[in-house]
């Protein structure tokens, strides 16, 4: 049995329904009730933030999709905790959902230091941005065909969090993957501009693009995520390194085909920026 955490999320949805398509016993855990879970998924409500909430959850698991919030950052959550219940509970495989920028020196590396330092058998998964970040633009493109945005012109390779589902459900399903550290991205660094410029083209309408400064960007970010997730978020969009905008090989080297286009995730979500 495979429990996945943030299970209702931009990663944890799609990774459910892969695991359930393949046959496996899941359990799925969110902090809030669920609905629309494949047919045969067991829910459990738990918050990391509270780490004893988890035991029920992981009775008779044999693996765990780890993966952590900002506010369970912000609010200072132990991971050396949530690690022993799961050991206490025999939980013999851990999948971790990272961060690239603990590779690019942007992110610390306490997370996974725990995890690889626990005597679980691991894998981390350390993607780039997510390109359902650009949900953020979703009410503005709705009420005013508009998208303000900090550096349009700095390209990043997005990551469709459906192919870090997928690796995610390749890891946990398969063989070989233990002990293994994969950088996640998309096919191709694409900037604002571009982004925007795809999603006016799957709605037919122009969008138009107003650029931020950086303080203007805060402000709006700090709605929303904790102010050093925001300052570390908006050096990645400034000062991009090479290290930033590199195009991994993982996603293609796990799943054996590249990484989705961005085209393909503003198609399977432009409902969210439609009138």
């Amino acid at each position: 049995m495979i429990v996945v955490t943030g299970a209702t999320g931009n990663v944890g949805r799609p990774l459910v329904q892969a695991l359930a398509v393949a046959g496996e016993k899941v359990t799925a855990v969110s902090r809030r009730p669920a609905s629309d879970l494949p047919a045969g998924v067991v829910h459990v409500e738990a918050d990391l933030m509270h780490p004893a909430t988890l035991e029920p959850a992981l009775d008779g698991a044999d693996a765990l999709f780890l993966l952590t919030s900002g506010e369970w950052d912000a609010g200072g959550g132990d991971m050396a905790a949530v690690l022993d219940v799961v050991q206490a509970r025999g939980v013999r495989r851990v999948v971790l959902l990272s961060s690239q920028g603990v590779a690019t020196g942007r992110h610390p590396s306490d997370l996974e230091d725990a995890l690889t330092g626990s005597g679980v058998d691991w894998t981390v998964l350390r993607p780039g941005g997510f390109a359902s970040n650009d949900l953020w633009w979703a009410e503005a493109v709705r009420d005013r065909r508009t998208v303000f945005t900090p550096f349009p012109d700095v390209g990043l390779p997005v990551i469709d969090p459906a192919d870090i589902a997928d690796v995610a459900a390749a890891v946990l399903l398969g063989d070989g993957h233990v002990g293994q550290v994969y950088e996640l991205s998309g096919p191709v660094p694409i900037a604002p501009r571009r982004r925007v410029a795809a999603i006016g083209a799957a709605l037919g309408e122009e969008v138009r693009l107003v650029e931020q400064t950086r303080a203007e960007a805060k402000a709006q970010m700090l709605r929303f995520m904790p102010e050093r997730v925001a300052d570390t978020t908006l050096d990645i969009f400034g000062e991009a390194t090479p290290a930033d905008q590199r195009v991994s090989p993982d996603v293609e080297r796990v799943l054996g085909r590249p990484p989705r286009a961005y085209a393909e995730w503003v198609g399977r979500n432009i409902t969210a920026f439609r009138d």
